[in-house]
């Protein structure tokens, strides 16, 4: 069987679990900057960099990894939200995006692999890839409307280079997550196809919007469901939501996308809110049982946590979801449907 059809057939069982969040757990470690830069020779503080760890302090994402499977997670994530070329600049460690994602991905094939040999459960690897700190659909200058940074193609490429290091390394899927900015997650889309071609098999995309607002918007402006519209193309095997806010704040936008997505819906909110110094107060029950009512009421297909998740608060979705029936994948009506700002379906 294919990833794909292996995957669908693991989610027709029972609701997935996949990780929570690196960034926070990575913060436990408490660590230096010496600690980042490793005997890289980078001139940048290093101090942050959480990507860059594959390469000077593996041990860190490896435990995070192996914590979320002992959790049981059935997908793991590659540590590489900010691994491309326009955040390592920051870091003018720009050279090191393909060794980065690389390394990234072969700790989380090989741990997940090891898990899956245990107990014979399949356990899968997504290849994160972030939005970066650039948009394609908004001009930074409010003189200039039309101005933009980067060009479409440029960002293209690089996803393209991120995306086939990730590939090299082992990974089952392509996430691109934490979607402000719609037309960016298009560029993400157009790598990942092409970096299909060159294989020639299929690459499976994850699709993950963030919601900057309560109406349900993204930075970009589109709504959940004209979100849809804009990438159904594309055959994402999840499509979902992740970080914006906690899970109260979300029901209803997963409600939405429960309803009109013809494929699975997969979910990692924040842990809550965080507090005035930044902090993450929801415990692993009050989240568990937030989420479970998305999949007892079979409106969700894969479940994890974003900001401010740990091993605890996976462990407790795992728990409160066990037994619960896989969400059904409905057979919408055959319609032209078109987004702009919010979705646009044309009569028959």
């Amino acid at each position: 069987m294919t990833i794909r059809e292996t995957f669908l057939a693991e989610a027709a069982k029972r609701v997935l679990i996949t990780d929570g969040a690196f960034g926070t757990e990575i913060q436990n470690w408490k660590l230096d900057e010496a600690d980042y830069a490793g005997d890289l020779g980078l001139f940048k503080d290093q101090k942050g960099n959480n990507d860059i760890l594959a390469l000077t302090k593996p041990e860190v994402p490896e435990t995070i990894t192996r914590e979320y499977l002992d959790a049981g997670s059935d997908i793991v994530s590659t540590n590489t939200f900010s691994a491309n070329l326009i955040s390592q600049a920051d870091y003018a460690a720009e050279h090191l995006v393909r060794e980065i994602n690389l390394a990234s991905a072969q700790i989380a094939r090989r741990l997940a692999d090891d898990y899956a040999a245990k107990d014979g459960r399949p356990r899968f690897v997504a290849g994160a890839i972030g939005p970066t700190n650039k948009t394609l659909s908004l001009s930074p200058d409010v003189n200039d409307p039309g101005f933009r940074e980067i060009t479409f193609d440029y960002l293209k490429d690089v996803y393209r280079e991120q995306i086939d290091a990730l590939l090299e390394g082992g990974v089952d899927f392509i996430l691109i997550e934490t979607v402000f900015d719609t037309l960016n997650a298009k560029a993400g889309i157009m790598a990942a196809l092409e970096a299909a071609d060159a294989l020639g098999r299929e690459v499976p995309i994850m699709l993950s919007m963030t919601l900057t607002d309560l109406s349900g918007r993204n930075l970009s402006g589109h709504t959940v469901e004209a979100f849809w519209h804009a990438v159904r193309h594309a055959r994402p095997i999840t499509i979902g939501l992740n970080c914006s806010f906690g899970a109260e704040q979300l029901r209803p936008h997963v409600r939405t996308l429960s309803n009109i997505c013809d494929t699975l819906i997969m979910v990692y909110p924040n842990a809550g809110l965080p507090n005035e110094l930044g902090e993450y107060d929801e415990q692993p029950s009050t989240t568990a049982g937030l989420v479970r009512e998305w999949a007892a009421n079979a409106q969700v297909n894969v479940l994890g946590g974003c900001c401010g998740s740990t091993p605890a608060h996976i462990a407790a979705m795992a728990k409160a979801v066990q037994g619960l029936p896989a969400r059904v994948v409905p057979v919408p009506p055959v319609k032209t449907r078109l987004a702009g700002l919010e979705p646009m379906t044309m009569a028959a």
